[in-house]
């Protein structure tokens, strides 16, 4: 039998995606669509003095593997740096295409397991972290 795209993991994870917010404070901001699939992200970073996540709001269009992404992106970059985020995104990448047997050093990656075989999700899954580093990367 084949495994649903969506899992009742992925879907709880694409319906815990917060909210856009206003943050005290803007460092960057960007906004990204991919080409593949369409979905789009715009994300706005504050990062402290050592360029590290202090805090992010994104407005997420994208599928339930786009959105749930997102949500793990925004729980867990607290305290990373560009590099950190760099890192995880060409693991996660890597894993996506079977180039690498572990997901990336980012928690709760592995939900999107399914995904892997779906190269037309691939797209929207790195998005975040692509939107993520531009945020950082656009902060003067």
């Amino acid at each position: 039998m084949k495994r649903p795209v969506y899992t009742t993991e992925i879907l709880r994870l694409a319906a815990s995606l917060n909210e856009p917010r206003e943050l005290p404070r803007q460092d960057g901001k960007a906004e990204l669509r991919s080409p593949t699939c369409g979905s789009r992200i715009t994300l706005v970073v504050q990062l402290d003095e050592d360029r590290r996540i202090e805090a992010m709001s994104q407005t997420v269009r994208a599928c339930a593997f786009g959105q749930a992404t997102a949500a793990l992106v925004e729980r867990h970059a607290r305290g990373r740096t560009h590099n950190d985020v760099a890192e995880a995104m060409l693991a996660l990448s890597r894993w996506l295409s079977d180039e690498h047997a572990d997901e990336a050093d980012w928690p709760g990656l592995v939900a999107l397991e399914p995904a892997r075989t779906r190269k037309a999700r691939h797209g929207a899954i790195l998005l975040p972290f692509r939107a993520l580093l531009a945020a950082i990367e656009a902060a003067s």
